[in-house]
């Protein structure tokens, strides 16, 4: 190792101070609440680099996606790995894929990657043609989960997707959702938005055996896209930078709360967060996240946690 900075050449430079790099599977939003524009500015904003690999893209307002036009699997494979024969990735991070075959690229390369973390986002797919819905989510859980380290979702949606024949008259808590992902190879599961009394919601971080984290929040008076994947990148971002689990999720969530108090409104439909709250200036105008006094639909507030470190992907077939 050199023994003085004058020892240093710009390589050395340059490997010691860049930031750690996440590749990133998303479609392209046009409205900019979620997506890979979500991805890309959550993890510049908490430091570290994005290789967004588009997917496809919606047709979308901030209000509601109205279509969604797949990528073809040798587009998205290309994309992929143009970039990882020259860039070292620390995490790998999926969004929405668009299509089974897509599925089929993001588990290749993670296989090949296997000593990255993978962190799974998986968004409300309820705007989608039903047959549709059942290929993707069949798809994933096939070949995604088996190799995924973090599952991120809210409540609801897991609950349709991983117990669709829950027949208790209680609902699913975190930890049988986790039971449920880690059946398909899941370590670790962050449940969102699960319901409680008087306006108050829960956030857990659990595996099969414990939960990890759990906090309730009131709820905010506004209805958000993009906080899930604003979420799942921060954690990703975090995770590439060298935190360990508990500390990665601590600080995604402290980084998704300042967003969403900034959250603002861009046209006639939901609020957005403010992925770079930390950049506006004193005067900037006054926050949305409190105009409408309706529900949430993807509600992830703080945590605090305990410490664990955290296993990267380990293929399960």
């Amino acid at each position: 190792m050199p023994t003085s900075s004058d020892s240093l050449t710009t390589e050395d430079l340059q490997t010691a101070t860049h930031p750690a790099c996440v590749l990133v599977f998303n479609a392209n939003d046009p409205s900019g609440a979620g997506g890979l524009a979500a991805d890309v500015t959550a993890i510049a904003s908490v430091g570290a680099h994005a290789l967004p690999i588009m997917t496809g893209a919606y047709a979308r307002d901030s209000a509601k996606i109205f279509d969604h036009f797949a990528l073809d699997d040798e587009a998205v494979t290309e994309q992929a790995r143009a970039v990882l024969e020259d860039v070292a990735v620390q995490v790998i991070k999926v969004g929405f894929a668009g299509s089974p075959e897509n599925l089929a690229v993001v588990a290749s390369i993670a296989a090949d990657y296997a000593d990255a973390p993978l962190i799974a986002y998986m968004p409300d797919l309820s705007w989608w043609d039903e047959v549709q819905i059942d290929l993707y989510l069949d798809a994933f859980k096939e070949m995604v989960l088996p190799q995924t380290t973090v599952l991120v979702g809210n409540h609801s949606t897991l609950w349709r997707w991983l117990l669709p024949e829950w027949s208790v008259e209680r609902s699913p808590s975190a930890r049988d959702l986790a039971r449920a992902a880690h059946e398909c190879g899941v370590s670790f599961t962050l449940v969102t938005g699960i319901p409680l009394p008087d306006q108050f919601i829960d956030n857990v971080l659990c595996s099969p055996q414990t939960i990890l984290a759990s906090e309730k929040f009131e709820r905010f008076e506004a209805v958000f896209t993009g906080a899930g994947d604003t979420l799942s990148a921060a954690l990703a971002a975090l995770l590439a930078s060298g935190d360990n689990l508990t500390e990665s999720f601590t600080e995604a969530l402290s980084y998704l709360d300042r967003c969403l108090e900034g959250g603002f409104r861009p046209g006639m439909g939901h609020v957005v967060p403010d992925r770079l709250f930390w950049a506006q200036t004193d005067d900037a105008p006054e926050s949305d996240a409190d105009a409408d006094e309706t529900d949430i639909d993807d509600p992830i507030f703080l945590s605090s946690i305990s410490t664990l470190d955290i296993p990267p992907n380990d293929t399960k077939h």
